[in-house]
């Protein structure tokens, strides 16, 4: 088996890429410049693009320099970004149910606390505060409404 095949770099920019790709091709279907400015499809096609060109030239590395670089895939680093990925899934999903508040403050309380161990005092806090700066900034400032779950009237503005 060839070596860049058993580096983590080569799976990884292969996943990227393919999301990328997906997310390029999602927006592409969408409105790019309307009237008012940029459309819906004006960031996810940049970012979508941007990930395709850095995901491939990571895999390209991996497959040109298979020595040098990355290291060895490690399975306890990668369960690590799995449980992370789970806890944003999780917390998208619970963002109608229980507002963005609630579901942005136990994301940052989880990813803070139990995945990088700090007290959960200091977790508590920065999910509070981190919820309620983003409410205030998406409804104040952006004028954007996120979903209120069961605090309901009290995250109306």
């Amino acid at each position: 088996m060839s070596a860049f095949l058993r580096k983590g770099d080569f799976w990884s920019g292969l996943a990227l890429a393919a999301l990328g790709a997906f997310i390029v091709e999602r927006a592409s279907h969408w409105v790019y410049l309307g009237d008012d400015g940029p459309g819906p499809a004006f960031f996810p096609l940049w970012y979508g693009g941007a990930m395709l060109v850095l995901s491939l030239l990571l895999v390209a590395g991996a497959v040109l320099r298979p020595g040098a670089g990355a290291a060895e895939l490690r399975w306890s680093e990668l369960r690590r970004a799995l449980l992370c990925w789970v806890a944003f899934a999780a917390c998208i999903a619970l963002l109608e149910p229980l507002g963005f508040m609630l579901a942005f403050a136990l994301l940052t309380w989880f990813i803070v606390a139990r995945m990088y161990g700090q007290p959960h005092g200091k977790a508590v806090v920065l999910g509070v505060a981190g919820a309620v700066l983003f409410q205030l900034l998406f409804s104040y400032v952006l004028d954007i409404q996120l979903p209120a779950g069961v605090l309901g009237g009290l995250v109306a503005r």
